[in-house]
């Protein structure tokens, strides 16, 4: 098994890309803290890994919340006594309120800011010396081709992908001569409840558009996401940091 005997935690793993990534680490080894917002989403998470045969707690967290993040890492040390992954999946995209800058409500810009790049900032600040007190690891971030393309209507949404894979490559630096591997991971247009939930609320989106001009003319799964970050989590991939791995069927090429 290509995790055994590391703990992962993972954020928004209630549901999406988070869950799957969650069950395939629990399958490949790993001990998983789920850690999402939604209880009930979490707890589901956590029995799914149950049932598979897996070990995993469910850490109800509001990732942009100091003093959550903060338990969030006490309880998974108290309970698994390491840290060896830290994947900050969680995210959120609010289509018809993250819009140009002149179009958004400030109210927006700092939620966006807070969930998708504040919580990636305090999972990284609690977690990472966690991580170094286990001997190394990795973590594993999340952007979007908003972040290296231009994608309009969504600038706060996009000011946080840009900065997670600057942010990134900067840790990569930082934290490499502690054995702590720090790499990104650029998903777009997967398959999952937030894109669903997003594509009915984006009253510009065009579907059949979208398709014609994407090179491999689908959506993607949250395995082929999850898949990539098995592999970064790994020792397949000892030797990869400050990467940006994209995921996307080529859409950051058209």
């Amino acid at each position: 098994m290509r995790l055994k005997d590391k703990v992962a935690v993972i954020t928004g793993a209630g549901s999406g890309i988070g869950r799957t990534a969650a069950l395939i680490f629990s399958r490949e080894g790993a001990r998983v803290a789920v850690v999402d917002n939604n209880a009930k989403k979490g707890e589901d998470t956590v029995s799914r890994i149950i049932e598979n045969g897996g070990e995993a707690i469910f850490v109800q967290t509001d990732v942009s919340r100091s003093e959550e993040v903060e338990k969030l890492f006490k309880i998974t040390v108290e309970k698994y006594s390491a840290v060896h992954i830290l994947y900050n999946n969680a995210g959120i995209f609010l289509p018809n309120q993250d819009r140009m800058v002149t179009g958004i409500a400030e109210e927006t810009w700092d939620l966006v800011l807070n969930v998708n790049l504040k919580g990636t900032f305090l999972c990284c600040k609690y977690g990472i010396p966690e991580i170094i007190k286990s001997e190394g690891g990795v973590v594993i971030n999340t952007s979007s081709s908003a972040g290296v393309i231009g994608v309009p209507n969504c600038d706060a949404y996009t000011a946080t992908k840009g900065a997670i894979i600057s942010l990134t490559r900067s840790m990569a630096v930082e934290y490499g001569p502690k054995k702590v591997r720090v790499n990104c991971i650029v998903p777009t247009a997967i398959d999952t409840p937030m894109l669903n939930q997003s594509s009915k609320e984006n009253l510009d989106f065009d579907e059949k558009k979208f398709f014609s001009t994407t090179p491999s003319g689908r959506y993607g799964t949250p395995e082929e996401v999850a898949n990539m970050a098995l592999f970064l989590a790994s020792d397949e991939a000892s030797y990869c940091t400050g990467g940006i791995f994209v995921v996307d069927g080529g859409i950051t090429i058209t």
